[in-house]
């Protein structure tokens, strides 16, 4: 064969490569409004930054006439390519080829990219849309995704791993992106569920819908499996790309600063007003946030789940860092077990990446009842407490409004290695507000009172000096808890100045395996 037939060759096999299961079924994959696997890795890259690795693997299964159906890439596109010019490992399941479905071989290639991925320091992002495990492989398939798994852990905290989920994605291939650091779903056309609405029937007698059993509305709501919900696949790649703008490329880089113009000094007034006078009102922290950051950007992560905490990406002064805020106006801003788990995870994701982090606190306390108790509210407040108080990371905290009881010490107070503790002058710090206390602490003689009105007026006054007593910042800051009381309009001007005084802190944790977070 003369060397011009043999590039031809290889032209007309990377034609049919590219081709995945053959225009019939792409045209079937459009007709879903999903895109290809190798569309989808032209919108998350930069223009032409793809290097394919792979493109000529094929499975090896001769059973149940395998051996007769054979693709170039054999369903998973696999490689590596930029993201605003940083380095990126990606696999796309191509659900042309066998619905998407695992194969040994399809697992070897996507082991192959993590293990490189690991080496160079560099994230890897999974684009998901498969039926699950290749049935005719056997164990085979069930062995490949545990080699998935593993690496997932391995990388854990070393590179970050983003799991798209463009379609479905059920039985053992869920377990990947539960282990990924962040996982994005899209509105209607994916899914995720350990076992499908037939087996939950046949089960457990329920009949439910793909949609109401794992949809990405109700992973984005309820369970909170999945950190973003988008509305197709190109926001959902979208969504990548701005999402690793904040992120560093592995766990000894520090996390990206750019150039701002918004002035470091900046006074915003209305944050003077923006605490109602009275104590039970709520208000938006969102506000807050968008007052202060640099730009007013903010990439908010789980927006949709666990409300009454708010948690995502930020920069201040071009430095990116992590915000965990109380919401006042959801629940009060109470925490309860879905709030604190949802904030643990991702103060551990900041610490693990050298992401600094900002705590905004107004939190009356946690949830009482016995749906929280008996769901392990101790538990899940603890892994709250674990995560701040293991952290390494500068830490600057802001008390806006309330900060009782137990729920004080779990965010990021100064005994928690907070590095920088300030407080508004609206700020409440005490062990309870002052109807709890004063039930408390004067019930035997507001039970001698008996006229009405006597006993109204006594429980007022008494509330009146308690919060004369606790309801303000400078008793903490007597003791040093607090570390200053600052004007709200300031806010942004010393949280950079804090920052950049903390660019060199070193915290060291005791040698040790690893901990054992109250899971």
């Amino acid at each position: 064969m003369a060397n011009q037939d043999k590039i031809n060759e290889l032209i007309e096999k990377r034609v049919k490569a590219r081709l995945g299961g053959g225009e019939k079924r792409i045209d079937s994959q459009h007709a879903k409004g999903k895109l290809t696997a190798r569309e989808r890795i032209d919108i998350l890259l930069d223009d032409n930054s793809f290097e394919e690795f792979d493109m000529f693997v094929t499975h090896r299964t001769k059973s149940f006439g395998l051996d007769k159906e054979i693709y170039l890439s054999d369903g998973v596109v696999t490689g590596h390519g930029t993201i605003d010019g940083k380095i990126v490992y990606v696999f796309a399941q191509d659900f042309t080829v066998f619905g998407g479905s695992l194969s040994e071989t399809y697992a070897l290639k996507i082991c192959k990219i993590m293990d490189m991925a690991m080496k160079i320091g560099a994230p890897v992002i999974g684009l998901n849309d498969s039926g699950g495990a290749r049935i005719q492989e056997g164990v085979r398939s069930l062995a490949g995704y545990a080699e998935i798994f593993q690496r997932n852990i391995m990388a854990s905290g070393v590179i970050p791993q983003i799991s798209s989920i463009l379609g479905p994605c059920a039985g053992g291939a869920v377990y990947s992106p539960a282990l990924t650091d962040f996982t994005i779903m899209t509105d209607k056309t994916s899914y995720m569920f350990v076992t499908g609405p037939k087996v939950v029937q046949t089960v457990t007698g329920e009949v439910v819908t793909a949609e109401q059993l794992g949809g990405a509305s109700i992973h984005s709501t309820k369970s909170g499996v999945s950190h973003f919900l988008a509305e197709n696949d190109e926001e959902n790649l979208l969504l990548i790309r701005k999402l690793l703008s904040y992120l560093p490329s592995n766990n000894l880089e520090d996390p990206p600063s750019i150039s701002t113009s918004d002035p470091i000094d900046r006074l915003d007034d209305i944050l003077n007003t923006i605490i109602p006078e009275n104590a039970n009102q709520a208000y938006d922290i969102i506000d807050v946030i968008s007052t202060i950051t640099d730009n007013g950007e903010f990439l908010e992560v789980h927006r949709n789940y666990a409300k009454n905490i708010v948690v995502g990406f930020a920069r201040f002064n071009g430095r990116s860092v992590g915000i965990v805020a109380n919401q006042p106006k959801y629940y009060a801003g109470v925490l309860d077990s879905e709030s604190s788990r949802k904030a643990a995870r991702f103060v551990r994701f900041c610490d693990a990446f050298n992401i600094p982090i900002v705590t905004l606190v107004d939190v009356p306390g946690f949830l009482p009842g016995t749906g929280q108790e008996y769901g392990g509210i101790i538990l899940h407040g603890a892994k709250l407490l674990f995560a701040y108080g293991e952290a390494t990371v500068p830490k600057v905290t802001i008390t806006l409004r309330k900060s009782y009881g137990g729920a004080h010490d779990v965010m990021s107070c100064k005994q928690l290695r907070g590095d920088l503790n300030y407080a508004w002058p609206t700020a409440e710090i005490a062990v309870m507000g002052a109807k709890g206390a004063v039930e408390v602490l004067e019930g035997s003689n507001i039970s001698k009172i008996e006229d009405a009105d006597e006993k109204q007026h006594y429980i007022e006054e008494k509330e009146h000096e308690y919060n004369t007593k606790f309801a303000n910042p400078y008793v903490a800051a007597k003791y040093g808890f607090i570390d200053d009381v600052i004007e709200p309009r300031n806010t942004r001007f010393r949280i950079i100045r804090a920052l950049e005084l903390l660019a060199n802190k070193k915290d060291v944790n005791p040698p040790k395996k690893h901990s054992n977070i109250p899971l």
